[in-house]
């Protein structure tokens, strides 16, 4: 596995996703763009693998539990050399290994998700079996503001307190949008950190593209002496980085074409 240092640039992993998805014809532009600083950060500065290696034994662990993001995740993984370039370019093709949701079977993907909220219960697991083991690993579960509302995520909420799971983190995509519209049309959530405190989280809210800010509060929460489980809620932009994607949740679904690829990329690059 290569392992130099990578910087992880937000700009390069916006362009990664929208080649994959251009090459692929696929959708989930919008959703993978909300969460490219969140995961450059933990990329970058917190989670852990021995020898750059995805399968190593006492790796931290990142849960997608909102899989549907995963381009998001490649380019992360190619910044790291677990992936070739040629998985990039064949992507959606005929015989590809990488799917449109996270796949377990890819080392570095811990779970199969996209069937939302389940993936954060996979990851208080996790976190229960690394206390049970004593082992010194950090589970993170990056989920989704509409997945909230899924009662999964809520009992495994009160399971994670219950346990003092202080080893987990829960990190909430919050970019106002689902699959169908507003997240405050279709379930209203009101305060998404005032929930998870009620349910015995140690619990603080951050801009999502401040990759600095994004840091500092996450070095908050694991300096934290409490026993809790820790949750970090990241206001975001579904599509940012491209205006004409920014807050527009017809880029849920929709495909690039040649010249909305084109309008992309000179966004992206900063010329729009």
């Amino acid at each position: 596995m290569n392992s130099t240092p990578r910087a992880f640039d937000a700009k390069a992993l916006r362009k990664t996703v929208l080649d994959m998805a251009y090459a692929g014809s696929t959708v989930h532009i919008g959703c993978a763009f909300s969460i490219i600083e969140l995961l450059a950060v933990l990329y970058r500065s917190h989670l852990r693998y021995p020898g750059n290696d995805p399968l190593a034994q006492g790796r931290d662990y990142l849960v997608l539990s909102k899989g549907h993001g995963v381009m998001a995740q490649y380019a992360c993984m190619r910044e790291l050399g677990w992936l070739k370039d040629e998985a990039f370019s064949g992507y959606f093709a005929d015989g590809s290994d990488l799917k449109g949701l996270s796949d377990s079977r890819i080392p570095g993907l811990e779970v199969t998700s996209g069937s939302l909220g389940h993936g954060f219960s996979v990851g208080v697991g996790l976190a229960k079996g690394a206390s049970l083991r004593g082992a010194d690993q950090k589970v993170y579960a990056l989920v989704g503001d509409g997945e909230i509302n899924e009662g999964p995520v809520w009992e495994g909420a009160l399971f994670a307190a219950h346990h003092c799971l202080n080893n987990f983190m829960v990190i909430v995509d919050e970019n106002g949008y689902q699959a169908m519209g507003r997240t405050a049309d279709v379930l209203g959530l009101g305060s998404v950190q005032s929930k998870f405190e009620s349910f015995g989280f140690e619990a603080l809210t951050v801009d999502g593209h401040d990759e600095m800010a994004i840091n500092d509060a996450i070095n908050r929460l694991w300096e934290s002496p409490s026993a809790s489980p820790k949750a970090l809620v990241a206001r975001t932009v579904k599509g940012k980085g491209v205006p004409f994607m920014e807050n527009n949740n017809i880029w849920h679904y929709t495909r690039l074409d040649a010249e909305t690829y084109a309008r992309a990329l000179s966004a992206v690059a900063g010329s729009e």
